[in-house]
Order: C-alpha cells, then sequence, then structure tokens
C-alpha cells in the first residue's frame, strides 16, 4: 500500500512530531510512504534515517504558485491510495487526484482549506465532532488518535541546574499564551520545594522570566529552551504538568501516561478528554493557580496517590495510545477508506 504524507510545518511541535513517528512506524510496518515536506533539514534527517525519502518543497504563502503542481507532480509519480494533508497549508495546497485526499486536523481549523478533501480526520472525537456540527456527513469524519513514544524504559535525566532531591514538576511545550505557564508560574509559590522545568520556546519567554521573577521563584522556574531528549526530561520528574488554557489534544499527557508518570492538566478540552479525573490523573479548573498548586501538592505529599495516578496513566497508554493499537487504526482507515 502506498501512502504519501504532506506536512508543511513547523521545525517543532506536537503534530510535526507524530507526522514523523507516524511515517516511520507506517514504512516500518510494510507501508511504501512518501513524505513531502517543507524544506528541513533536521526532519529531513530524521524521516531519512526512520528508512524513508523525504521530498523538500518550499510551501510558501499565498503568492507560492510553485508548490501545488509541484506536490501533484510528485503525487503521480508515486501513485498513492491515500494522500493526508497535515493542517492547514498543506490541505490547501494538495492536490486531488486519483488518490484518496484525507486533511488530518489536530485543531478547530479553518475547514475552508480543506474543501478539496474526500474526508478528514481529527486526532479527538471533539475535533470530529466539532467537524461535523459543521456541516461534514459523519461518514466522511474518522477519529484516528496519536500514539506517544514507548517511555518506560527512557533513562531519567534532569537539568543541570535543578539540585538533586527536590521535587521535579515538569511542563513541555511552545511557550505560547495558550500554554498557559504564566497560571503554572503563579502556582509555584504554593507548592513548596519544588523546582519547575519549563521545556519550550516561544514568544512568551521574556515575559515568563519576568512573572517568575515578581513571584520570587525565579530560582525554582528552569526554562532549557527545546530539548531533543524529551523523553528522559518526563522519565525523571515527579509530576506531568498541562496547564493550557486552549489544548485540543495534550500529546504531553499520553507522553506522562507512557512513562507512569502521574499528570495533573487544566481542563482544557484534550486533557479532558483523555484523562479520567482522580483515576490517571488529576484535572484543575482553567486559569486557577490555587487549584493547580493544591493538586500538584497533594501528588507531590502522597505517594500512594501518586503511585496509583500513574500506574491507571501506563495501563491507558497501553490500551489506547501505544503504538501498537494506534497503528492498527490507521493502516484499517489507510486501506479501506474510499474516494467520497
Amino acid at each position: 500500500m502506498k501512502v504519501a504524507q504532506v506536512m508543511a510545518g513547523a521545525p517543532a511541535g506536537g503534530a510535526e512530531l507524530f507526522f514523523e513517528r507516524l511515517s516511520v512506524a507506517l514504512a516500518a510496518d510494510g507501508t511504501d510512504v512518501l513524505p513531502l515536506i517543507r524544506r528541513d533539514a533536521a526532519r529531513a534527517g530524521r524521516l531519512r534515517a526512520g528508512g524513508l525519502h523525504p521530498v523538500g518543497l518550499r510551501f510558501g504563502g499565498r503568492l507560492d504558485l510553485l508548490t501545488g503542481p509541484r506536490i501533484g507532480a510528485a503525487l503521480r509519480r508515486f501513485r498513492p491510495r491515500v494522500a493526508v494533508a497535515w493542517m492547514n497549508r498543506a490541505g490547501r495546497l494538495t492536490p486531488p487526484g486519483d488518490w484518496v485526499l484525507a486533511g488530518r486536523l489536530g485543531g478547530f481549523y479553518d475547514l475552508s482549506n480543506y474543501r478539496r478533501c474526500d474526508h478528514l480526520i481529527g486526532n479527538t472525537r471533539g475535533i470530529v465532532d466539532w467537524i461535523t456540527r459543521q456541516g461534514w456527513a459523519p461518514g466522511r469524519v474518522h477519529h484516528l488518535p496519536n500514539f506517544a513514544a514507548e517511555l518506560s524504559a527512557a533513562a531519567p535525566r534532569r537539568p543541570d541546574t535543578v539540585p538533586a532531591g527536590v521535587p521535579m514538576l515538569l511542563a513541555l511545550g511552545r511557550l505560547h499564551r495558550n500554554k498557559a505557564f504564566d497560571v503554572l508560574i503563579r502556582a509555584m509559590p504554593h507548592v513548596a520545594g519544588a523546582h519547575l522545568v519549563i521545556a519550550g520556546e516561544g514568544p512568551e519567554r521574556a515575559a515568563l522570566q519576568s512573572l517568575a521573577r515578581r513571584e520570587g521563584v525565579a530560582d525554582r522556574v528552569h526554562m532549557p529552551g527545546w530539548v531533543d531528549d524529551t523523553g528522559a526530561l518526563v522519565a525523571a520528574c515527579d509530576v506531568l504538568v498541562c496547564p493550557s488554557r486552549h489544548e485540543p489534544l495534550g500529546n504531553v499527557v499520553i507522553e506522562g501516561f507512557s512513562a507512569a508518570r502521574p499528570v495533573v492538566a487544566a481542563r482544557a478540552q484534550g486533557p479532558v478528554e483523555l484523562i479520567r479525573n482522580d483515576g490517571d490523573g488529576l484535572l484543575v479548573p482553567l486559569e486557577d493557580e490555587r487549584a493547580l498548586a493544591v493538586a500538584l501538592s497533594a501528588v507531590l505529599e502522597d505517594p500512594a496517590l501518586a503511585g496509583r495516578l500513574a500506574a491507571a496513566g501506563r495501563s491507558r497508554y497501553e490500551a489506547e495510545f501505544a503504538a501498537g493499537p494506534v497503528l492498527a487504526r490507521w493502516r484499517e482507515f489507510l486501506s479501506t477508506v474510499e474516494k467520497d
């Protein structure tokens, strides 16, 4: 079976990371995969290391008149059964043809970018429900979840700036207002003794550093930027935190499940769908630093609670979010979906 994967994404991000993981995993499972990507040496290198042969294209803005025809030419040469367009720009530029064209959404995007698609894929049930409410026929909208890396055997490694013997909280993601790292920093004065690592980069760095100083916790908040081996950080943390205001999925929650780490998250749409409150994680209200601090302190101070949440999250990962069950769903979709 031949599948083309079209991605115009940023150098880093949750959707981009899953695109790479899925492309490599499908190829390892016997699918002939052609990745068409925005030119990015690091991404191309990772895909080639997985046995793939990516094609780099410009994927420019509205005045880019060449990328769309070049995608079409590559698809006609490759002759895929299915072409999957990842996110808005790929959805807008990937032409229809003899292949099934499926748009893959990881958020509540402008659906006009996908008007040429035969089918749409949402990585949460909430996204799927939203797409059907916009008028898409239910038979043309499909829920296919992400899988996270297997982190149960990851060797834990803390940043050098975090002292030994202190509890370590971990948050991952772009330093953007949607991630609500400001709420998490405001919670830190109420979480005694713990250090916080926020691994990511983005436009909010200076504002978050300033906030940490004003809150008197700058010595306990560490911002190392993007980290190549996030698995080592996840394995090393005492609690994985997802404080987002807006989070359609929450890949970090699944990574916490994978590493058997207790997870505390705000009630954004993705975490609410993923977490069974007080079962495999704790959920707190949005924008509530005091409630977040109470939940984090409860997990840090109660090893039995932390262990119970971690074990339940690991069970969820194995049943629903490991590569095996998720790949099986993707293979079924790719091998059976038909043109509209």
